[in-house]
């Protein structure tokens, strides 16, 4: 991905999907968003205006949930949301809580471990990168960990994300599949402007 400034984040009430990918305490916490027209970027909350990925050497040793609970609030309350599709390993009552608090119809279970599911997903989101369909907002965290992110075979001639070391995260990377997935879907549904608010599960 080619060096950019850090543009800032869209405007208050732009629609937005959402991507959620979660850890515990060994790989980041990272969650990205897509504007309808396909602008990628990583949220910024809270009184200091802190990025939406969390490394847990920062926050001794363990995520912040409660960081993580206060900033899906606030990208709620900023923007509307079409679709949250979060990837749900570690995070199975917190994003129930989500889907409780800002509608069921917007927060989905998203698991990254399905192959053929993550694999299709992938290969959307190169595409659209590679065309144009979709682009960043220069989120120096996020370009790190695209460029950490290494293709791992599995059968039938598909592939993974992968990281090439145990430090060499791609969290952020594996939220910004999910924020693109959810804002394909999104499209295809014809994406209203009026967010109501429900939540889809995906097994």
């Amino acid at each position: 991905m080619p060096k950019i400034d850090w543009l800032p984040n869209p405007d208050r009430g732009t629609a937005i999907s959402v991507g959620f990918d979660g850890s515990e305490n060994n790989d980041f916490t990272a969650i990205r968003c897509e504007t309808r027209d396909g602008l990628q970027f990583t949220p910024r909350y809270g009184p200091d205006r802190r990025p939406t990925i969390w490394d847990p050497a920062q926050w001794g040793g363990q995520i912040p949930r409660a960081e993580v609970h206060a900033a899906v609030d606030e990208i709620f309350s900023t923007w509307q949301v079409s679709r949250m599709y979060c990837d749900p390993q570690d995070w199975y009552s917190e994003i129930g809580d989500w889907a409780l608090e800002h509608g069921e119809e917007h927060v989905f279970e998203w698991a990254t471990n399905r192959v053929r599911q993550m694999y299709d997903a992938i290969r959307r989101f190169e595409t659209d990168l590679a065309t144009g369909r979709i682009r960043h907002d220069g989120c120096p965290i996020t370009a790190v960990h695209i460029a950490n992110a290494r293709k791992v075979a599995k059968p039938g001639q598909k592939y993974i994300l992968g990281k090439p070391a145990d430090h060499q995260k791609i969290d952020a990377a594996m939220a910004s599949i999910l924020a693109h997935e959810a804002a394909a879907d999104a499209r295809e549904s014809g994406w209203e402007d009026d967010v109501d608010s429900r939540m889809f599960c995906f097994g």
